[in-house]
């Protein structure tokens, strides 16, 4: 007999609890939504982008005048190449777009291997379910990465975005100044007080290990038998068990946006980063959630930033 699907642990789970089964998406009162659109450039000029979605659907969306977009440093909208995968952020009923990122992604985990001279290759291990990746450091990036990851060396974590290029995936950007410890050294979290917090207060992030397109999370605190992860449970946050299927209530502080955000993956390696966000303010330490990109987007957050402050609390 298989596990019950997401929707029905939570119709499940609503009423054990005698409550109402929350529904996924974004908050209404938020205003205007914010629609993230991910696919293949089909065509694209300075007024108009025209994309194939991950369903195999011909998207075409008109650029606003004051859309940005990046692809490893900011370019023009129209100089992105056809055939790249990017993610938009589009307003109005999702037709108009205002920010492009082209190839972007993310390399979280922890350092197993360095080498190189000039250009580094790097291996890292992306935690139980997302295995190993090969990342290359390009010489006139090595600097800056350097500076926010002063423990480059096997052991400790490492956390950047970059691109992925003629089958070479480049890190760019530091997304976070390292922690100080090893990756296995994880701080403890504070003592548990009785009674539980309606809203927890931490760092968002986003993640490249969703499907394309995807909405979802992944969160530290998930039982090991539930997550079928022998690293799930850890983090510097006093955070609650919460089950695969489970709603997020998660609240960009930036933005003010929020939204009911399903867990659907382990975020074993998340909870390993006892660090802040400093996007508006400073966030208390500790990762609380890993986005899928579309929902970071959703939310308000700029990739290439890669976090912003968050609260959760029960979807």
């Amino acid at each position: 007999m298989g596990f019950p699907s997401a929707e029905r642990r939570r119709a499940l789970a609503a009423a054990a609890l005698g409550r109402e089964a929350g529904v996924p998406g974004p908050d209404p009162g938020d205003g205007a939504p914010l629609t993230a659109v991910a696919g293949e450039i089909l065509d694209v000029s300075p007024h108009l982008i025209i994309i194939e979605t991950v369903d195999g659907e011909e998207e075409r969306l008109v650029i606003a005048p004051w859309a940005t977009a990046w692809r490893g440093g900011d370019v023009a909208p129209a100089d992105l190449p056809v055939g790249g995968r990017v993610i938009l952020r589009a307003l109005r009923d999702g037709r108009v777009v205002e920010r492009i990122w082209g190839d972007v992604t993310r390399m979280t985990g922890t350092i197993v291997s360095i080498d190189g001279r000039r250009d580094l290759s790097v291996e890292l291990d992306c935690g139980a379910h997302r295995g190993r990746r090969t990342i290359v450091i390009p010489y006139r990036t090595t600097g800056r990465l350097r500076v926010r990851h002063p423990q480059f060396e096997p052991g400790y974590l490492f956390d950047a975005i970059g691109i992925r290029d003629e089958g070479e995936t480049r890190a760019l950007l530091p997304a976070t100044s390292q922690p100080a410890y090893p990756a296995r050294s994880v701080p403890s979290p504070p003592p548990a007080y009785a009674g539980q917090q309606p809203r927890i207060s931490g760092t968002a992030t986003w993640a490249d290990a969703f499907d394309e397109d995807e909405r979802g999370a992944a969160y530290p605190m998930l039982e090991r038998s539930d997550a079928g992860c022998p690293d799930a449970a850890v983090s510097c946050v006093g955070l609650p068990y919460l089950a695969i299927g489970s709603l997020l209530q998660v609240k960009n502080l930036c933005t003010t946006r929020s939204a009911n955000v399903p867990i659907v993956a382990c975020g074993c390696l998340a909870g390993r980063f006892c660090d802040r966000c400093v996007e508006c303010g400073t966030s208390p330490r500790g990762r609380i959630t890993e986005l899928s990109p579309s929902s970071f987007v959703e939310l308000g957050g700029e990739l290439t930033k890669g976090c912003f402050n968050a609260q959760i609390g029960l979807g």
